[in-house]
């Protein structure tokens, strides 16, 4: 049985962690190196960086903050925001991460998942989509949530693993940030749809929604969170615990 994966998520602006609601109203959180480093030591089985203006903003990742937050941590390191080349791809793994995630840059170029799993490896490129409903239909947004790029969501990501995506995050901006539990439908269907693993990002309120997860879609392989974890409400070494206690299996 496939160990599952207990990630949180760092969104950092300004060179500070911030979290919001639907990908809005953004506030201050904590210095990512310092909750880099505290998630390293409590438990997180991996870590995941965005800058999430960097799309929006046109410029490149920080790289002297993840250079430090690298250098902190013992555990995988999924990096993201403004990746939009190889180079950039390059850049990244230079300052210690270990997986590059991409989103805005695949969209403006969809050859960028095929080069770049072909010059690293599969396992190095993370395919992070973020999905919203619109009029039924899930449709692919870009640029951290802003502009619906008007893509079916699943044939999106579909084409982006045939291409060499090794991973798929996917990120649910109607039930991000809503503490309400994970998209299970959209996660669904995304599992049934790609044979590569796929990461639960969005909606986690409570230890219960991570279970309720794992055991609706037992091929799901790791749920993502960052405020539930941020804020102290729920303790990675209780929320896997309790998972044992589920019998789902995972690294204590």
């Amino acid at each position: 049985m496939i160990t599952k994966r207990i990630i949180p998520c760092l969104d950092v602006r300004d060179g500070r962690v911030v979290k919001g609601t639907n990908f809005l109203g953004l506030r201050d959180v904590s210095s990512p190196v310092e909750l880099a480093k505290f998630y390293s030591e409590n438990g997180a089985d991996e870590l995941v960086f965005y800058d999430i203006t960097a799309s929006f903003e046109g410029r490149k990742l920080f790289t002297d903050i993840l250079c430090e937050v690298a250098s902190k941590i013992f555990i995988p390191l999924t990096v993201g925001g403004g990746i939009n080349t190889v180079d950039d791809f390059d850049r990244v793994l230079k300052c210690g991460a270990d997986k590059v995630s991409v989103n805005s840059g695949a969209i403006k170029n969809p050859d960028l998942v095929y080069e770049a799993a072909k010059k690293y490896g599969s396992q190095c490129v993370v395919l992070s989509a973020d999905i919203k409903r619109v009029d039924g239909v899930f449709r692919v947004f870009s640029k951290g949530g802003r502009e619906n790029t008007g893509m079916e969501a699943i044939e999106w990501i579909k084409r982006c693993v045939g291409n060499g995506a090794g991973e798929v995050v996917v990120n649910s901006i109607d039930t991000d940030g809503v503490k309400m539990g994970f998209d299970i439908e959209m996660l669904r269907a995304v599992c049934d749809a790609v044979n590569v693993p796929v990461i639960a990002s969005g909606g986690a309120g409570c230890i219960d929604d991570f279970t309720k997860l794992f055991k609706a879609i037992p091929d799901i392989d790791a749920g993502l969170a960052a405020s539930i974890f941020h804020f102290g409400e729920v303790a990675i070494s209780d929320l896997k615990a309790e998972l044992k206690k589920n019998n789902i299996n995972v690294r204590i």
